[in-house]
């Protein structure tokens, strides 16, 4: 049930799908901020995954739009029912979140109401073939309907301007809640110690040997398979390495049976702070992004992290850091290499958790997101920025 806005209070919704992982945590950050300054703040999305209970406990009005994760026959129902919700609610401003809901977004709206479109990452970077050229040759006609196309990284808009795609840009950095993730205590050693003990680790795993855990959708994207073709050369350069795989998603049992030893699949976590707190290491070898929020989690809870050179990735990581935090995607033999070199020297990896612990308290603020995303809002509609949003932004 929805409600009116009062007189003057800004209207914005979202249109989200997928409804999980990074995009539902990002939506919901902003929904939190959003109703928090008195923006009136709808999310219209499918009803399975967290996210609509998510956005409803953050403070929005929560509605059903039923659309699939994957382009299909079905779209031509989706942008319908996408445009019925748009003229109950009366937004201000449209911003359709990732490729489905800017797909179906921009086709109901067509340019009549304020749209921003985010992508999370490029659809065509996802697929292949004769997919990937349509999925291009829509992202290059749709942006005439965006009145911004915002991306999470500088790379991310690269990517989008060597595609041939021609938007009116604005990028804004992902970021996270730094009063929600941090470290759990001020020595990273009992930290560590102590988060593994409140885990429902297997006795193997409670040892003193190094600990990498991932986080993360178990899918292609986020490239767990070419973590565990690398994990046998780990293990001959650090024999009493753990690996934890944490998350769910349509390759798990693909991945379960292809899995060597000395890895365990932890399943998704409500609460993934536990398992960032307990790694030595968070590695994320993902095969594209816009910039992965899993890392940004794990440097704010003091951890070091190992992620695949994609979008996003460079700009995450602390300055300096690249040369040792990153890796190529897609090469098990150079992820293995890097692994093996930082799990052997934990006093390296102490150093880089501290610099990645300030890195994420100067430049990963999630306020700073949310603040720069509502002011591109009162940009689109001509409307001054709150006075706190401009404090804040400086």
């Amino acid at each position: 049930m929805s409600s009116d806005p009062v007189p003057g209070q800004l209207t914005v919704l979202h249109l989200v799908q997928p409804v999980e992982g990074g995009v539902a945590r990002v939506v919901t950050d902003l929904v939190r901020a959003q109703t928090a300054a008195g923006l009136r703040t709808v999310v219209a999305c499918p009803s399975h995954g967290r996210l609509a209970e998510d956005a409803r406990a953050a403070g929005a009005e929560v509605l059903r739009w039923r659309a699939g994760r994957a382009p299909g026959p079905g779209l031509a129902v989706e942008a319908l029912t996408a445009a019925r919700v748009i003229r109950r609610i009366g937004p201000d401003v449209l911003h359709a979140h990732s490729a489905k809901a800017g797909l179906a977004g921009r086709l109901a709206v067509r340019g009549a109401l304020p749209t921003l479109f985010q992508p999370h990452a490029w659809s065509f970077d996802a697929v292949g073939g004769t997919t990937a050229a349509l999925a291009l040759r829509w992202e290059r006609f749709g942006a005439r309907w965006a009145d911004r196309v915002l991306c999470v990284s500088e790379a991310e808009r690269r990517a989008g301007e060597s595609a041939g795609i021609t938007a009116h840009w604005a990028v804004v950095r992902n970021g996270v809640d730094l009063d929600h993730f941090r470290p759990g205590g001020p020595d990273p050693a009992q930290d560590k110690a102590a988060a593994r003990a409140a885990l429902p680790l297997p006795e193997a795993f409670r040892g003193d040997g190094p600990l990498a855990v991932c986080v993360g959708r178990l899918c292609q994207q986020k490239g767990q398979d070419v973590l565990l073709r690398a994990w046998p050369e780990v293990l001959d350069t650090v024999p009493g390495a753990r690996l934890v795989l944490v998350g769910d998603g349509p390759d798990t049992e693909r991945l379960r049976r292809t899995a060597p030893p000395g890895v365990l699949f932890a399943g998704a976590a409500a609460d993934i702070r536990p398992w960032l707190r307990a790694a030595d290491l968070v590695v994320l070898p993902s095969r594209w992004e816009g910039m992965a929020l899993a890392p940004l989690e794990a440097m704010a809870c003091g951890r070091p992290v190992l992620v695949s050179d994609v979008s996003g990735a460079r700009e995450s990581l602390p300055p300096g850091q690249g040369r040792l935090c990153l890796v190529p995607p897609e090469q098990p033999t150079a992820l293995a290499k890097a692994l093996g070199g930082l799990l052997t020297d934990p006093r390296l990896l102490d150093e880089l958790g501290r610099q990645a612990q300030q890195h994420a308290r100067t430049d990963l603020d999630v306020r700073r997101t949310t603040d720069a995303v509502t002011g591109l809002y009162h940009e689109l509609l001509g409307r001054p920025r709150p006075l706190n949003q401009e404090r804040n932004s400086r």
